[in-house]
């Protein structure tokens, strides 16, 4: 089912979104989240899927002058570099020449904005190469206004448009620097976004079924205690290795080697992450829906197993037919199922079944069906799957975090700027045409 517009819960933030604005000739500073995954020798794009993403919002501002900003990995990693391929790359997708400019805030940025046509389109230089933008010399939240960046920048554009949603989570000046500047509108991927997560977060239509799975035990506690504070979930599946830690915390003996594998991926997490195990088991064991049997790997090969037969010396790498069959109901019954994170060690073939199995059912899901992000959206694409779910997240970190409740920087800046500009959409000629 579509995320229609009344399904959006009305205490979603209030942004600028693009259908509240006229941009034709205007000179726009578009920022945008297409850090993407490339081949560590060749540097060629692994998955272009974040560039693509941001194609729909391109185009509504096709009669703009538009300043593509954006970021590469970060300074001392491998895959960190600048943007000319990601220019070229998102050329051909567009099917528009977009200049490129190996400059950031300089003369040349300045030089190459001001000579832009109505229409046209150049994409900076990697803003993480900038001193203010990351790293030791980054500028704190309160220098971003004052920033070189930002003040260069503003005074050559008429408005700010970010789809950068996969770093909401953060502050940089080109992410939450321009909010006091110049109107800040969210653009289609953006809006999207927030539409969505904020009807998993504030208001989902019921009943609501929260999947929730992968390794990252701790932000998937911290969703679930998010949604159980909130009063808005009706039941939370537990898989992947979260699942097994949830067994665990419920009593089960899941075996010493997949509890050190546990203790191993969390760290000095681990004790918080307990806790919080420990509190869900204890105080919300009625909201719980837990794995009702499992697949281990026994040299090699898939192997089912009762929870009745644990302990096991063996890795557990997946959910059982049992557990994906009483997990269906609850899937194809719900107004609304969130999913982040699979249900296994997809990677290996043998045990992928039971998170292509749950993908499936979103899929099948007659209401509505939003996947958050990381491993799981990428899953989706890869599966060509992107089309039958209601919402296909960008963002990783940054989807488990407005999941979480966490502060989300990007979006507090957008709200801000709306509340500043946009009773002056009309004064400075912005309002779209009645």
């Amino acid at each position: 089912m579509a995320i229609e517009g009344s399904l959006v819960p009305p205490n979603v933030t209030t942004v600028l979104s693009l259908d509240d604005v006229r941009l034709t000739g205007r000179t726009v500073l578009y920022r945008t989240d297409v850090n993407s995954p490339l081949h560590p020798s060749t540097g060629a794009f692994l998955d272009d899927s974040r560039l693509r993403s941001i194609l729909e919002t391109l185009g509504d501002l096709s009669d703009a002058q538009v300043v593509i900003m954006g970021h590469q990995s970060r300074p001392g990693k491998e895959d960190f570099t600048d943007m000319s391929g990601h220019c070229d790359r998102l050329s051909r997708l567009l099917g528009q020449p977009i200049q490129f400019v190996s400059d950031v805030c300089g003369d040349e940025a300045l030089t190459a904005i001001e000579a832009l046509q109505p229409g046209g389109k150049i994409f900076l230089d990697n803003v993480r190469m900038h001193p203010e933008e990351y790293g030791p010399e980054k500028v704190s939240e309160d220098e971003e206004r004052d920033s070189e960046i930002v003040t260069k920048l503003s005074a050559m554009a008429d408005v700010y448009v970010t789809d950068a949603f996969g770093a909401s989570h953060r502050n940089s000046p080109t992410l939450t620097g321009f909010a006091e500047e110049m109107p800040c509108i969210a653009g289609r991927l953006m809006n999207n976004e927030i539409r969505a997560l904020s009807l998993a977060v504030n208001d989902p239509p019921r009943p609501y079924v929260a999947i929730l799975g992968g390794a990252k035990c701790d932000d998937s506690l911290r969703v679930a205690l998010n949604l159980i504070g909130r009063g808005v979930v009706d039941t939370i599946v537990m898989v992947g290795v979260v699942g097994n830690l949830m067994l665990w915390a419920s009593g089960h003996d899941i075996g010493s080697g997949n509890k050190e594998l546990i203790r191993g991926t969390m760290g000095d997490e681990f004790e918080k992450t307990w806790e919080m195990a420990e509190r869900l088991a204890t105080d919300h064991s009625e909201l719980l829906f837990l794995p009702r049997d499992l697949a281990i790997e026994v040299d090699g090969q898939r192997q089912p197993l009762e929870l009745s037969a644990l302990p096991t010396q063996h890795p557990i790498y997946d959910i059982g037919f049992q557990t994906l069959m009483d997990m269906r109901p609850l899937i194809t019954g719900a107004n609304c199922v969130l999913w982040n994170g699979p249900a296994s060690y997809f990677e290996l073939p043998e045990f992928a079944f039971g998170t292509i199995e749950i993908l499936n059912m979103c899929a099948e899901a007659t209401g509505v069906s939003i996947v958050g992000g990381g491993h799981t959206s990428a899953l989706v694409n890869q599966r060509g799957m992107a089309g039958e779910v209601s919402h296909n997240s960008t963002g990783g970190g940054s989807a488990l975090g407005m999941l979480s409740g966490d502060p989300m920087p990007v979006i507090d800046a957008l709200a801000r700027s709306n509340d500043k500009f946009r009773p002056l959409l009309g004064a400075l000629g912005l309002e779209p045409a009645e």
